[in-house]
């Protein structure tokens, strides 16, 4: 396992180098924003893309880059969004609304999903479990920025529940802020609820009709006992990576539903950084969600091998 951590760590590093390195040459190619005459901060900008490099090859570029980030953690100066502004200072400034949003619609989502499963499978061929997978698959089929539409109209508008908006302030922790986002988690949470549904009866169901199900039953053991004990145990080998998963899912998700619940999050940074253009703000976000998309695909295959035994990444037989 140690050496197949450490191949899988070395890949995602070469990986993530040369996803920079393409997106890098491809925005410096683009021509620059122009700059705004007899303003301050012009000088500031061009005395940083000197530093930079910009009148130079496109590799020196990128070495002079990758310098500048792994010494001072400088990803340059945002030329549009931010004038003249640290754009690693604003990225960091908007990364807890993002965080905040989808971990409350990870914990909304996972508990209902698996229950709902949990419920079909041992409800299976019944017209319970024929209404939850049906409604499942709706669920699925469906963009969760249309549930954000409805969300608004509906609880927000119509009944005037929740406000429209999410709030610009910096407590996200308190009741009006938690109030505020409950439109966007509920955006969210819809489609990771039926994938956590779906999963978790097609995994539940399987196991039920295994032969050591059968085994506990004969030894005595009543339905519910072998479910807990031996069904669920199993589940949990495709339950518990899947989560991982789903939260990537919801962060590529989010960068809609932060635009129109108006989060003031990566997600809206990021499209607004496309429209200015912004390209060191871009460049910086796209890095970041390749970073968790990395990361994410390696977490969920080691802890295959640490949540059953029998599964051991790279091991000799």
């Amino acid at each position: 396992m140690t050496k197949y951590i450490l191949q899988r760590i070395l890949l995602m590093l070469m990986t993530l180098l040369i996803i920079t390195c393409m997106c890098f040459i491809l925005i410096r190619m683009l021509p620059l924003p122009e700059l705004p005459i007899g303003d301050p901060r012009s000088v500031v900008i061009e005395k940083q893309r000197e530093a930079f490099g910009y009148n130079k090859p496109y590799l020196v570029q990128f070495g002079i880059f990758l310098k500048n980030v792994f010494t001072k953690f400088n990803w340059g100066i945002s030329d549009k969004l931010y004038f003249g502004q640290n754009v690693a200072d604003i990225f960091v400034q908007k990364l807890p609304a993002t965080i905040i949003v989808n971990l409350y619609s990870i914990i909304l989502s996972i508990p209902l999903g698996i229950m709902l499963g949990i419920f079909a499978a041992l409800k299976k061929n019944t017209w319970i479990d024929h209404t939850i997978s049906t409604l499942t698959m709706v669920v699925i089929s469906v963009p969760s920025f249309v549930y954000a539409f409805l969300i608004q109209y509906i609880l927000c508008f119509k009944l005037g529940w929740f406000p429209l908006l999410m709030n610009s302030g910096t407590n996200y922790f308190s009741w009006d802020m938690f109030l505020s986002m409950v439109p966007a988690v509920l955006s969210l949470s819809f489609g990771v609820i039926a994938g956590f549904t779906r999963t978790t009866r097609a995994e539940l169901t399987e196991v039920l009709t295994s032969e050591f199900m059968l085994l506990a039953r004969t030894k005595g053991l009543t339905r519910r006992q072998a479910t807990i004990r031996h069904a669920l145990k199993n589940c949990m080998v495709v339950i518990l990576p899947s989560i991982f998963g789903e939260f990537i899912g919801i962060m590529g998700g989010s960068l809609i539903i932060e635009r129109i619940f108006s989060i003031p999050g990566v997600g809206a940074l990021y499209l607004n950084s496309i429209n200015a253009p912004d390209y060191n703000m871009f460049l910086l976000i796209t890095v970041f969600y390749c970073v968790i998309g990395l990361l994410a695909s390696i977490i969920v295959d080691i802890s295959y091998g640490f949540i059953d035994p029998r599964i051991r990444m790279g091991s000799r037989k």
